[in-house]
C-alpha cells in the first residue's frame, strides 16, 4: 500500500512500524518539543503532498498533533487506539507497537479536521449518551473514539473532535449503539 502524504511520526521506532505496514515517507519530531524546523518540513510537505499526522495514543502524542494543528491546519489525523498501540512486553504505549494492520487500518480512516465548527452533536447529546460524568463514561468515550477513528479524549476533547471531525448524527448514533450493544453483550 502506498501512501502519497508524508505520516508525521514521534520518532524512528515509529517510522520503522510505518514501513513495515506501507510504502510511505515519514517526518519525525523527535518528542513532544516540536522545533521550529520540524513545523517548517510539516508545512512544505502539507504544501507539495499532503500530511497524516500519526501520533502515540497518550497525552504527549496529543500535545504534539494540537502543535502540528494549529500550525499546519490542513493535516489529516489518522488514530490508533491504546489497545492496538500497547506493547506486552514493556507495557509501553506507542505506534511502534501497533501492528502493520492496525497502521493501515488507522490510515484508511483518517480524518481532516475542519475549522470551521458547526455544532452538530451538542453537550446533551454527550451526557444522554453517558458520556460524561458516569461510572462507564471514560470506557465509552474510549470505545467511540474507536469506533470513529478520532481517539480517545475526555468529555470536552470529545465535544470538540465531534465537531472538527464533522461527525454526523447518524454516524454519532450509530456508534454509541454499537457501544451499547458491545457493553451488554460483555
Amino acid at each position: 500500500m502506498k501512501i502519497k502524504e508524508i505520516i508525521v511520526v514521534e520518532g524512528k521506532d515509529d517510522t520503522v512500524a510505518i514501513k513495515r505496514a506501507v510504502d510511505a515517507d515519514t517526518i519525525e519530531t523527535n518528542g513532544s518539543a516540536v522545533s521550529e524546523s520540524v513545523l517548517q518540513q510539516i508545512a512544505l510537505a502539507a504544501e507539495r503532498r499532503g500530511v497524516i499526522v500519526l501520533t502515540d495514543p497518550d497525552y504527549p502524542g496529543e500535545r504534539i498533533r494540537r502543535i502540528i494543528s494549529e500550525r499546519v491546519p490542513q493535516c489529516i489525523h489518522a488514530f490508533i487506539s491504546k489497545k492496538e498501540a500497547i506493547s506486552k512486553k514493556k507495557d509501553d504505549l506507542g505506534v511502534e507497537n501497533a501492528t502493520p494492520e492496525a497502521i493501515r487500518e488507522a490510515l484508511c480512516h483518517a480524518k481532516q479536521e475542519e475549522h470551521e465548527q458547526v455544532e452538530i452533536i451538542d453537550w446533551q447529546d454527550l451526557h444522554a449518551a453517558g458520556l460524561i460524568a458516569g461510572a462507564k463514561s471514560k470506557q465509552r468515550r474510549e470505545r467511540l473514539g474507536d469506533i470513529l477513528h478520532i481517539g480517545y479524549s475526555n468529555g470536552k476533547q470529545l465535544h470538540k473532535r465531534l465537531q472538527k471531525f464533522r461527525i454526523s448524527a447518524d454516524e454519532f448514533k450509530e456508534a454509541i449503539e454499537r457501544v451499547y450493544e458491545e457493553e451488554q453483550n460483555l
